[in-house]
């Protein structure tokens, strides 16, 4: 257990307390501390990396506690009307796929490694953002009504332009057209 593994363990401990407060109409102090965990994420990762503190747990519990901490955040969006139905449940099914080809991959015997694509880095950002951006407006009644717009349609392209990209690199490692990391 080091450093970037033990924030990355207080993140997921972060995910119930931000949905909790999302639920009672805590959007101030949910945002506050979805910024948190948004931060600690960025710490762990600068941490693990300055110091050589990479672990294979860590490879596996870092984008673990990100996609349980935004896949919370969209379906408790979604469920209260935040965020359109829709972008909720691509970015549940997009993660959905994603670990399930991971898993039949384990299944079959032909193992994936861990590791995130670039256009998957960019929708993970934008999903971030726009969690960022509903709840500080629903929180600060910000009237940010246009931004959110134009971000849940970015958001809603990047997913679905990540979902397609990792079905692309699983089939190629499947059928053995290549690597697919």
């Amino acid at each position: 257990m080091n450093p970037p593994n033990v924030i990355s363990i207080g993140r997921v401990l972060l995910v119930p307390l931000t949905v909790w407060l999302m639920i009672n109409g805590r959007n101030q102090a949910a945002f506050f501390v979805f910024v948190v965990a948004g931060l600690s994420d960025a710490v762990d990762g600068f941490l693990a990396k300055r110091f050589g503190w990479q672990t294979e747990l860590g490879a596996y519990l870092d984008p673990l506690a990100d996609k349980l901490l935004l896949v919370s955040i969209f379906v408790t969006l979604g469920y209260f009307g935040e965020i359109p139905s829709w972008l909720a449940i691509a970015v549940v099914s997009r993660d959905i796929l994603i670990i399930a080809g991971f898993m039949l991959a384990w299944i079959l015997s032909k193992p994936l490694v861990v590791r995130p694509l670039p256009v998957s880095k960019l929708n993970t950002m934008a999903q971030i953002v726009l969690a960022a951006v509903v709840l500080a407006d629903s929180g600060f009644d910000l009237g940010w009504g246009a931004l959110r717009a134009f971000l849940v349609w970015i958001t809603g392209l990047l997913t679905m332009l990540s979902a397609l990209a990792y079905m692309q690199a699983w089939l190629r490692h499947m059928t053995g057209n290549g690597d697919a990391s």
